[in-house]
């Protein structure tokens, strides 16, 4: 009994804290380097969403749509690299230490998958989300699989570099609110429904990871692992739905 109250003790202490928890790690920047990443983000800002609405008008599995949609993750990598120092955050647990977060960050990607996908069985009843999701999915059914999965991970991973990275560092009142909706403004360029609205309960989440880290790792983590799970568990829900296949 002794040791099974030491080992729930020792579980208990290495258990992260809840995500309204901001780990006690400031990184203070000068008004210079706060003032150039804010001229960068908005410029960055239109351009990237301007691609990233060409990205969807391209041919499904065309080279011009692996060709947009990985410029378009180029814009959002080199936006946030040229705006100024990024930080990667860290994760604090019940003992009070901090770590690089990883593990809590993949479960959550897995989690949130969980919610769409139940999401998604409603959606494919509701015929404006149905024809909504069905016209993203379609870029995963008719493209090649790896590079279709290249792209997806390189886009996110952008993503989180520029709007939990500097765009996020950039705002200095309500940084959660308003990186969310310049996140979500930027996909209404795609003109889908469904990508807005992703886009805003998916942006909320990963926003709030940047305030409790102090850092783009945990969302970066997050949404890789949602988008490769979406990417390869998602299509084939509405195909068989529909009772047909798109390949």
């Amino acid at each position: 009994m002794a040791r099974w109250q030491e080992l729930r003790l020792r579980l208990g202490a290495a258990l992260p804290m809840p995500l309204s928890h901001v780990v006690p790690v400031a990184h203070a920047e000068t008004d210079q380097v706060v003032r150039h990443r804010q001229r960068v983000v908005a410029a960055v800002s239109v351009a990237g969403a301007a691609a990233l609405g060409a990205s969807l008008s391209t041919s499904p599995g065309s080279k011009r749509f692996y060709g947009a949609t990985l410029s378009v993750a180029g814009v959002w990598v080199a936006g946030g690299l040229l705006s100024g120092p990024l930080h990667l955050g860290w994760i604090q647990a019940r003992d009070q230490r901090l770590r690089r977060p990883v593990v809590t960050p993949v479960i959550t990607g897995v989690g949130a998958f969980g919610f769409f996908y139940a999401c998604a069985l409603v959606a494919r009843r509701i015929p404006v989300l149905d024809e909504a999701i069905s016209r993203v999915l379609v870029f995963a059914e008719e493209g090649d699989e790896p590079l279709v999965l290249l792209t997806t991970l390189a886009n996110g991973l952008g993503e989180e570099i520029f709007f939990r990275g500097a765009l996020y560092a950039a705002l200095e009142d309500h940084p959660v609110v308003a990186s969310t909706a310049v996140y979500a403004l930027a996909t209404t360029t795609t003109r889908n429904p469904a990508l807005v609205l992703a886009a805003g309960v998916m942006g909320s989440l990963f926003a709030l990871q940047r305030r409790a880290t102090g850092g783009l790792q945990a969302p970066a983590i997050t949404h890789v692992t949602w988008s490769t799970l979406m990417v390869r568990y998602l299509p084939p829900l509405f195909r068989h739905a529909h009772g047909e296949a798109r390949r």
